[in-house]
Order: C-alpha cells, then sequence, then structure tokens
C-alpha cells in the first residue's frame, strides 16, 4: 500500500513537472540541439538519474561534516554541471558534447548568447520541486508563535529584511558598474531609479532570505529553544520568510512595470511611478488578499477535501493541486510561483489535514528536492564563479549580507529589552540563507535578470552565510550570561528533561508518539529540523522543544510545563507497554515445535553459502557453567579472545545478549539454546559452539536455561552481529536451527569432541 501512495504521488509529481516544462515563460531559450523527441527523453533520464544519486551522496557527506544536506546537494550540481563534469564529452556520437552538454553551452557562452544551463524539461523538474518545498514551508510555519510574538518578531525580521534589502541593492548598484562593463548603465541613473532595476533589485531580495531549519538545530543542541533569543529567532525567521516573499512579490511587480514601461516607450526610460507604485500595490493585495482568503476557507476546504476523498494519499494529492493551482494564478498575476505554494501551505497549516499531507508528500519531497539544490548548483559556471571580480564582489556582498543581518535584527531586539549580547545572538541566528536565497536566485537567471556572475555571487553568499553562521552563534551562546536586560524569574526559564531510551528505534518511536500524544490534545506541533529530529509542540502560553539525540529525548520546558510533559510521558509509555505485551505474547510451545518440525531450509552451506559463517565460530565442546549467565560471558570472552578485530566491547557484547534473553529466552527443543544479540561493538558476524560437559550438576545442564520441551541444554550456539550494518544475521540463525533439529543433527554434534569434527559437521549438512 505504502508503495502504491508513493508510486500515485511521483506520477502526480511528474505529470506536474510535464506541465511546467510546456509554460511559454520560464528560462531564457535552452540551446536546440537538434535531437529527436526520443533521444531528448533519453537525455533526461539519464541526468536525472545521475542527479538523484550526486545529490543524495552529495548530502550525505555534507550531513556526515555536520553541515545543512542541501550545501552537499549544491556541490554536487556544481561538479556534474556542464560546466564540469557534466560537459566532458565521450565517444563521437550522442554523447560527444557531455551528458549535460557542456561542450554545446560554452560555445553559446562563447558567443555572449542568452541560454540557460538546463533543458526545459529538466527546468520544470526543478520548478516544481521549488513549489512543493515552499507548500511544505508554508504547511511548518507556527502560525501562533507568528501572532503571539508578532511585535517582536516583526520589529526584528522588519528590522532584517529592510536593512538587508537596502544595503544588498545599493551594494548592486555601486559595485556592478566597477566590476562588469554590461551593468555600466547603473552608475548614469539616479539611485532610486537604478534600485529599481532587475539585477540590484533580485540581490536585495536574495539577502533578505533566512533559513530557520538551521539556527533550530543550534538553538536546540545548546539548549536555547526556549530561551529569550530562541524564541525571538524563531518568531522572527517565520515573520523574515513572510515578509522575504512579500518583497519578491512588489519586486516582480516592479519590474513588471518597468518593462511594461518600455514597450510602451517611455521617453528616455522615464517611470512611471503612478504605474509603478499601481503595479507593487497589486502584488501586496494579491498576497494579503489570497493569505487571508486562504486562511479563512482553510477549514472549510479541508473538510471538503476529507468529506469527499477521504483516502489520505488522495487528499495529499488533492492538496498539492490546490497548491498547484494557486502557484499558477499568483504566476499569472505576475508574482513568483513560489509565493502562492507558500500561501496554500500556510492556510492548511491550522488544519488536521497539515500532518496526513506532510507524510504523504514526504516520498515527492524526497525525490524532487534534492533535484531542485543540484540543478541549482548545475547552473554555476565554474569559471565564472572562480573569476577575480566574482570572488571580491562575492566577498564584499557577502559581508554586507552577514553584516546587514547582524545589525538590522540586532537594532530592533535592543528596544525590545535585549541586550548587546542578546542582540548578537538573534542577529547572528537570522544568518543562514538557505533554500529560498536559492529559490530566489533560481528565479532571478531563469528569467534572465541575472547573470552567471551575479547568479554565482548569489550562490557564493549562500554558502559562506550557512557554513559561518553555526560556529558564530554556538560562540555567542557560550558565555552565561543573559541576553536580556531583565531576565525572567528563574521558576519560569525553561530548563532541560533528558528520557535515556534502550535504543535508537525505540526512541525514534517514542518520540513519534509524544509528538502524536500532544497533537491529539490539541497542541500546534511543528517539525523544525528533520535531519535533527527537532519539534516544537505550542498551545496557548505553552511552548515546548522535543529533539532526539541517538538513544535519547530531550524536553525543554518551563517547571509549570513539566506536569503536562510527565503526563503524557507516562500516557505513551503506558501505551508502548501494553503494545509490547501484545507483541510478546508467547506462542504455545506445540506449535513452535510444529513450525520447527515443517520447516525446510534452502540455504546452501560450503565456502559460498551462509554455511560458511560457521567455519570462523569459536568451537568449545567439553564446555562447563553453572548457569545461564555464566554460560553467556565465558562464550563471549573466547569470542573476544580468538577473534579480536570482530569483537571490540565484550561486556556490551555480553549486555546485549542478556538483553535479548531477557526479552524472550531462546531455548529450542531437544536441549538446543541459540543465544544471541545484536551489538554496534560487533564487526560483521562472529559467535561460538559449545557442547556441554556439566556431568558434575544436577541433570548434567544449565537448571536456569528454559527450552520448549523443557529439555536439559547440552548445545549453546551464541552469535554475535553488527546492529548497525547489513548482515545475514536471520539466515544464519535459520540455518543453526535446522541443521541441529534435521537427521538427528542435535545427537551427532553432541557426540563431537574436538573443535574438527565440529567444524566437519557443519560442513556436512545439506
Amino acid at each position: 500500500m505504502k508503495k502504491t501512495k508513493t508510486l500515485l504521488l511521483a506520477a502526480t509529481a511528474m505529470t506536474a513537472a510535464c506541465v511546467f516544462a510546456a509554460h511559454e515563460g520560464g528560462p531564457p531559450p535552452y540551446p536546440n540541439f537538434g535531437l529527436p523527441r526520443v533521444e531528448e527523453m533519453m537525455f533526461l533520464v539519464l541526468q536525472i538519474g545521475v542527479i538523484i544519486f550526486a545529490a543524495k551522496l552529495g548530502g550525505m557527506l555534507a550531513s556526515f561534516a555536520r553541515l545543512p544536506s542541501i550545501l552537499g546537494e549544491l556541490a554536487a550540481g556544481v561538479i556534474i554541471g556542464p560546466w564540469a563534469l557534466g560537459g566532458i564529452g565521450f565517444g563521437s556520437g550522442l554523447f560527444a558534447g557531455g551528458l549535460f552538454h557542456g561542450a554545446e553551452l560554452r560555445s553559446y557562452a562563447e558567443a555572449g548568447q542568452m541560454f540557460d544551463a538546463t533543458s526545459p524539461a529538466l527546468y520544470g523538474i526543478a520548478t516544481l520541486a521549488s513549489v512543493i518545498l515552499l507548500f511544505l514551508s508554508g504547511l511548518e510555519t507556527n502560525l501562533k508563535m507568528f501572532l503571539r510574538y508578532s511585535f517582536v518578531g516583526l520589529m526584528v525580521g522588519l528590522g532584517g529584511v529592510l536593512v538587508s534589502f537596502v544595503l544588498g541593492d545599493v551594494c548592486a548598484i555601486y559595485l556592478l558598474p566597477r566590476f562588469f562593463g554590461h551593468f555600466a548603465y547603473l552608475g548614469e541613473l539616479p539611485l532610486v531609479e537604478a534600485m529599481t532595476k532587475e539585477a540590484p533589485l533580485y540581490m536585495g531580495i536574495m539577502s533578505t532570505a533566512t533559513s530557520v531549519g538551521i539556527t533550530a538545530r543550534i538553538l536546540s543542541e545548546k539548549k536555547k529553544m526556549d530561551s529569550e533569543e530562541g524564541v525571538t529567532i524563531m518568531a522572527g525567521a517565520v515573520i523574515d520568510d513572510v515578509l522575504g516573499l512579500i518583497v519578491l512579490a512588489i519586486g516582480n511587480g516592479i519590474i513588471a512595470a518597468n518593462q511594461a514601461a518600455a514597450r510602451a516607450g517611455a521617453a528616455g526610460g522615464t517611470m512611471d511611478w503612478g504605474e509603478i507604485g499601481f503595479v507593487a500595490a497589486k502584488a501586496f493585495g494579491v498576497w494579503i488578499v489570497a493569505t487571508a482568503v486562504g486562511l479563512l476557507a482553510a477549514r472549510w476546504i479541508a473538510k471538503f477535501l476529507k468529506k469527499v476523498f477521504k483516502s489520505p494519499v488522495v487528499i495529499a494529492t488533492m492538496a498539492f493541486g490546490l497548491a498547484l493551482v494557486l502557484a499558477g494564478f499568483f504566476e499569472f498575476m505576475g508574482l513568483a510561483m513560489i509565493i502562492g505554494a507558500y500561501v496554500m501551505g500556510l492556510a492548511l497549516s491550522r488544519t488536521d489535514l497539515k500532518h496526513p499531507i506532510q507524510e504523504m508528500l514526504t516520498p515527492v519531497y524526497t525525490f524532487l528536492v534534492p533535484i531542485f539544490f543540484c540543478s541549482m548548483g548545475m547552473m554555476v559556471d565554474m569559471s565564472a564563479l572562480c573569476s577575480r571580480p566574482v570572488l571580491i564582489f562575492g566577498g564584499i556582498y557577502t559581508l554586507i549580507a552577514v553584516a546587514a543581518k547582524v545589525l538590522g535584527c540586532m537594532i530592533p531586539s535592543m528596544f525590545c529589552g535585549f541586550n548587546v549580547l542578546g542582540g548578537l545572538r538573534i542577529g547572528a541566528g537570522m544568518v543562514p540563507r538557505g533554500e529560498v536565497a536559492l529559490i530566489i536566485a533560481g528565479l532571478g537567471l531563469s528569467s534572465g535578470y541575472l547573470t552567471q556572475e551575479i547568479f554565482g555571487i548569489g550562490i557564493l553568499m549562500t554558502l559562506v552565510t550557512t557554513v559561518v553562521a553555526p560556529p558564530a552563534l554556538v560562540g555567542l551562546f557560550t558565555p552565561k550570561a543573559k541576553g536580556v536586560r531583565h531576565p525572567k524569574p528563574s521558576k519560569d526559564r525553561a530548563r532541560e528533561i533528558c528520557f535515556e531510551l534502550g535504543g535508537d528505534e525505540v526512541a525514534d518511536l517514542m518520540l513519534e508518539r509524544l509528538v502524536s500524544e500532544f497533537r491529539d490534545e490539541g497542541f500546534f506541533t511543528s517539525l523544525l529540523s528533520k535531519e535533527d529530529h527537532i519539534w516544537e509542540v505550542a498551545m496557548d502560553d505553552m511552548e515546548i522543544s522535543l529533539r532526539r539525540e541517538r538513544r535519547n529525548i530531550y524536553v525543554s520546558c518551563t517547571p509549570a510545563e513539566e506536569a503536562i510533559v510527565m503526563t503524557a510521558w507516562m500516557e505513551v509509555a503506558s501505551q508502548m507497554n501494553d503494545l509490547a505485551r501484545s507483541i510478546s505474547k508467547p506462542i504455545r510451545r506445540e506449535d513452535v515445535d510444529r513450525m520447527l518440525t515443517k520447516t525446510t531450509t534452502s540455504v546452501k552451506t560450503g565456502s559460498s553459502g551462509i554455511g560458511r559463517y560457521l567455519q570462523g565460530f569459536v568451537m568449545l565442546p567439553g564446555f562447563k557453567a553453572s548457569s545461564k549467565r555464566e554460560a553467556i560471558e565465558k562464550m563471549v570472552n573466547e569470542i573476544a579472545a580468538a577473534c579480536p578485530r570482530h569483537v571490540k566491547n565484550a561486556a556490551a557484547a555480553t549486555e546485549a545478549v542478556l538483553r535479548r534473553e531477557a526479552s524472550m529466552p531462546t531455548g529450542l527443543d531437544h536441549g538446543i539454546a541459540v543465544p544471541h544479540g545484536r551489538t554496534p561493538d560487533v564487526v560483521g558476524i562472529a559467535g561460538a559452539v559449545a557442547i556441554l560437559d556439566n556431568s558434575g550438576t544436577a541433570n548434567g545442564s544449565l537448571p536456569d536455561y528454559e527450552t520448549i520441551d523443557n529439555s536439559p541444554v547440552s548445545i549453546i550456539v551464541l552469535t554475535l552481529a553488527n546492529s548497525e550494518t547489513q548482515t545475514p544475521y536471520l539466515q544464519l540463525m535459520s540455518f543453526i536451527s535446522k541443521a541441529l533439529r534435521g537427521n538427528n543433527g542435535y545427537g551427532r554434534l553432541a557426540a563431537c569432541t574436538t573443535p574438527d569434527e565440529m567444524r566437519r559437521f557443519f560442513r556436512e549438512v545439506r
């Protein structure tokens, strides 16, 4: 069923991508290489396959280095793009110019012709990815926080956006003519008029965005999510995104007015400020009216979707369809498609459809969004990016972008009760740009408003601000000094509670159930960071932060909120205990015996089969032990002594086996026991086979080792495996069980007196 849902959503996404690819607008013309349609589709399929692998690999490497995955996806795009590896030709046929036609594109660039670096079909898929990215961003927006912290957040967000936009725009006006001759006309225009030209306008808009996910990770790690600075940063980032999209809408309106005036042949390039004002007002009006209508109609939309379609996957598909329709409407009105997608997501964020839509669209998001970021990297001309003018101008623009955010957010925050240190923390938290800046840069390049050089400068600014902000924020939060002039009383300050679970999987499941429990109680839940498992839970005056770090769940809340946190935790723990008891209900022994008797094995032995693993096991004839625990400890120690490269920590391996035994005993019938355990402290698979010689004990066996037929244990096969890598663990356990139970295997093995005889027995098993 889950695969069917994924395929259905992917098919919907690809269909919509074809519609976007066929749109009359879009990027500058992609060079026509004269390929038949079938061969164009072949190139597209190959390109997408390469992009997916490169993007995922780049994202994994970036995450491993504790960097946002989008940086790795961007870098992967640069590496495989037409200006780098994708432009290397091979053979003399279709691929002579490279997979991404780099050789042909370079010839167009040398001739000074305008073109897009990606094909229309690939551009359509990237456009669709940006729509779903902003749609889900709107769904994740905490509207209640937006309203509750509207004043201080508005001041911080407004200051950051205004200062960033003005400085970014003015920087472009004064520096572009000095570094790039084709922008010399900017120096001849009045300042205000020059600020409305395409390139300066988009450079100002690019510098306004803020990436909340990167900051959320640092705040959570430093246990400052619920601090005064943390709450202000999160609220300011939400408002910052909204204001940035408004600025983009107004900027597109101004550009449209300029182009209309140019087409009308305005004398001497004189601007019609009345027309520009009207278009800007229309852009802002469309945005605010659409947002208001969406918020008011959201519950009716949700009710209609649930009543008519019922299935969550169909509801998610139709909701995404509405986002596409609204995105197309905004584009038709002269605004960017991503603004319409964000508005639809924001409208549905306050409905009970929010989480089903997020869950159902996750496969499409996982497939499309890395393609978008990788495609953005592919548009970067490395020769242009590495040129002296771009690097110098990019460095200056980046410094201005950082300073603008810090000062623009710091100064308003100091008028709202923060001191200098608190203002610096808020400013640093708003510095990372991230995905929205990349989308704006891509829009500018594909619309012909930005050149390759300016696009590369935007990418450089995004990369640098994303990398430098986390260590700066960590350093500013290292001092214990307060960031506010009048700190809250200690009883009202948030503190962190740590719940330690038995493993990563248990912690992940517990966090999921805990979030669901809060959601069922009417709390507003928001996923701040997928990579770092950070959630925010809010209702009225309560704000609780949840995050998982390996097997630990950290909950940040005030003392007054601890009671509801502990109540929720106990409720979820009770549900999990009931679930565990229902799962662990013992199967009747006669059923187990019947299943084992009838089971046949198809596992081959020998050097190439599962049986080869047993040849490396430690063989222990004449083994002595007085209890189950003693037997397991001695066998693990024997394995560690004989195979030190397989068992890095004997105590941890012993604990893993004993923990598995406490969950469910592993005694079979005919005196056979197969204790086993998984732990990261074991490399691959290791084990031992012991034939007990307890002639001096009662029954000649282990009195506390339970078997399903109450027979005394005489053979123990102990297996250790790594818990974090793939191993044929289950196949090996099945093989051992069948080998001992078939053809009187347990009797023949018990008769062995040397390790060689024991190994020969397993080699001869058929």
